[in-house]
């Protein structure tokens, strides 16, 4: 059965179709959940969560991209909404006004691992890791990104270039030594 067959079969409520969906993505989608949220249980609610709101909107899935895209973004999106309802106080920065200068140089020392890198991710406040993580790890693009965190793109941009940098910070404070 094609993927588009078993999703059309969803969009008419058939149970089965919807398990074979769910088994279909529901590892690859606790592996992105658990990268925003950092805990297994965390993670299981934010998947459940998440296929159960595909599930109710799955008669606006177009077709357009991918299911799997599709489930992602819903994914990302339940897992900043579980992330910013355990934030006791936000303070929202004005970025509209800024420029952003291009910079797609995200070289590293040969001597930083990756897990150091991720590391230093956990490290960058909510507003840039979020923005780092979407970018780099999950693959989204500056409209996709603006879109789910519902900022402008300028703001997406900006706060891509500034985690960026706090990141390269971060790792060359740890490989020269200087850090804590």
């Amino acid at each position: 059965m094609l993927q588009i067959d078993v999703v059309e079969k969803c969009k008419i409520n058939d149970r089965s179709a919807q398990l074979k969906l769910y088994r279909q993505y529901c590892n690859g989608m606790y592996a992105v959940a658990m990268r925003f949220v950092k805990n297994s249980d965390d993670a299981e609610d934010v998947l459940q969560e998440s296929f159960i709101k595909a599930f109710q909107k799955i008669h606006q899935f177009k077709g357009e991209v991918t299911f799997g895209a599709w489930l992602k973004r819903i994914v990302v999106n339940k897992s900043i909404d579980f992330l910013k309802s355990k934030k006791q106080h936000v303070v929202p920065l004005e970025e509209r006004y800024l420029k952003p200068v291009e910079n797609d140089d995200w070289t590293v020392s040969d001597d930083i691992g990756l897990e150091e890198v991720k590391d230093a991710i956990e490290k960058l406040p909510d507003k840039y890791r979020y923005v780092v993580m979407m970018f780099l790890i999950e693959g989204f693009d500056h409209q996709e990104i603006s879109q789910v965190l519902q900022i402008e793109q300028t703001t997406c941009r900006t706060r891509l270039l500034r985690g960026k940098n706090r990141l390269k910070e971060l790792l060359e404070t740890k490989q020269y030594g200087t850090g804590s």
